[in-house]
């Protein structure tokens, strides 16, 4: 399943639809304003909040986490050591790892578990600006997961990208 989400969702503040490949709307993007840290939610098309992603405040290194009814689902930091510039590590809770790596900026990546991929974020298949797909590949992964790490690493990125902290 195809989900169409709008680049720019990230203004603090800001709401957004994102759609399926069907122009029926799946997720709602909720920036909330006015917290002391960057917090999105993404709420399901009744207003139920599915998951929460905040920037993790005093971590040596960048990171962000992803919440689920209040409690930790996972974190996401750049990969160190990596020969791929654009590499980052979702680490789920119970210690399951993801990989994510392609060319974040352009919108061009995969989300991966064990070398099989999850997820494919393309702005390709596209003609619509500032628009990007998550191509969710494998059915029984979490599309509001995949949709949350897509958005924090790209978030990340662009923070990389202008030396913000």
């Amino acid at each position: 399943m195809k989900y169409l989400v709008r680049d720019k969702i990230l203004a603090i503040g800001d709401d957004y639809w994102i759609e399926d490949e069907h122009g029926r709307r799946a997720f709602l993007v909720d920036g909330k304003a006015l917290r002391l840290r960057d917090t999105l939610e993404l709420k399901d098309p009744t207003g139920l909040v599915l998951i929460t992603l905040r920037k993790k405040m005093f971590s040596l290194r960048d990171a962000m986490t992803i919440e689920r009814d209040g409690e930790p689902l996972a974190t996401i930091r750049k990969k160190r050591l990596s020969l791929v510039r654009n590499h980052y590590r979702v680490t789920l809770a119970e210690g399951t790892e993801l990989d994510v790596s392609g060319r974040i900026l352009d919108r061009e990546f995969g989300v991966e578990y064990e070398g099989e991929l999850l997820a494919h974020i393309s702005r390709q298949w596209l003609r619509v600006r500032e628009t990007y797909a998550v191509n969710v590949v494998r059915e029984d992964a979490d599309a509001a997961l995949m949709i949350a790490v897509a958005v924090c690493v790209i978030r990340m990125a662009e923070k990389e990208r202008d030396g913000d902290d």
